[in-house]
């Protein structure tokens, strides 16, 4: 099988631009852009991480202690959720589940398996959860925009056709449109959304408008919640467009989910925003009280007497 493919975006003016899989071979084994740009993109947080961890009060080591549990259990989960709703793929050949060379990893998965991870490292450490997560989901939308760009390499994870400008074509994905059984209105040759694209740019969008959030504010999860429902939002509608979406009992499984984390975290933010309002009401209302009226003050104020008068 040919590991490069000829991708044409027409409406650019880009004609078969050569995208190889394989950025190169150690002894004759193939290193792939895939597992090079993952690894990129988790460096690079963890760089991150280790470099602000002071401010946010956590250690280099801590940071260090969380990525080296949450990173394995991530991938195994993220593989475990690819290839529970995709068994079909792989029931034939069972040792194919343990290849991830070529792509099959589910965000989602990945996300179960890192907060499990989170939590082991937080009670084991005996600091807050919310500590954590706060300071390190800031950094997941950055690791994502950069592994996006394997499945560009790969030519995995598009939409369906496109007449917008930037739609992509390749052998790769005509194959695959061509495989597919119920896909009505699809014409294989055509182009398509470059879907990867958008979360890339989603993703460094959301980056930065965390880095914000995180600095501005120190009420527990208001980060990690407002990462929820922004990337639940743009997970959504990615999902709503992609021709290989992880279908169970007839839905698509990750545009619920998107939905469910979407709504959740806008419920979750506008309660503690509603209680944190009410708390300082209370506060203001209970700090009103306790002040002696302006009157009541005058009467206890001690009498001024006249002093000597000169001459």
């Amino acid at each position: 099988m040919s590991t490069t493919n000829l991708v044409s975006f027409p409406g650019l003016g880009i004609i078969d631009l050569p995208v190889n899989r394989v950025a190169f071979s150690v002894f004759g084994l193939p290193i792939y852009w895939y597992g090079i740009l993952i690894a990129f993109g988790v460096l690079l947080c963890v760089f991150l991480g280790m470099r602000h961890a002071p401010k946010y009060g956590l250690t280099p080591d801590d940071v260090l202690d969380v990525i080296i549990v949450t990173i394995p259990m991530a991938i195994v989960f993220a593989r475990l959720y690819y290839v529970v709703f995709s068994w079909n793929t792989f029931k034939s050949n069972l040792l194919s589940v343990f290849d991830v060379r070529n792509g099959g990893l589910a965000f989602y998965g990945g996300v179960i398996g890192g907060i499990l991870g989170i939590l082991v490292v937080a009670r084991f450490k005996r600091i807050r959860l919310h500590t954590i997560l706060d300071f390190l989901v800031v950094y997941l939308p950055l690791g994502q925009a950069i592994g996006r760009w394997g499945n560009f390499f790969n030519q995995e994870a598009f939409g369906n056709n496109t007449t917008l400008p930037w739609g992509m074509k390749s052998a790769a994905t005509q194959s695959y449109l061509e495989s597919l059984t119920n896909a009505t209105g699809i014409v294989p040759t055509d182009p398509v959304h470059p879907t990867f694209f958008y979360e890339f740019v989603a993703n460094l969008l959301i980056f930065a408008i965390l880095l914000l959030i995180r600095r501005r504010t120190r009420t527990p999860y208001v980060t990690t919640l407002s990462y929820l429902a922004m990337y639940g939002f743009v997970r959504f509608f990615v999902e709503s467009i992609r021709t290989d979406p992880l279908i169970f009992l007839g839905v698509r499984i990750s545009e619920v989910l998107s939905a469910v984390m979407f709504l959740g975290s806008v419920v979750a933010l506008w309660v503690m925003r509603s209680v944190a309002e009410k708390r300082e009401l209370q506060n203001a209302l209970e700090a009103a009280v306790a002040e002696p009226a302006p009157d009541e003050k005058a009467e206890d104020a001690p009498e001024e007497k006249d002093g000597p008068s000169g001459n």
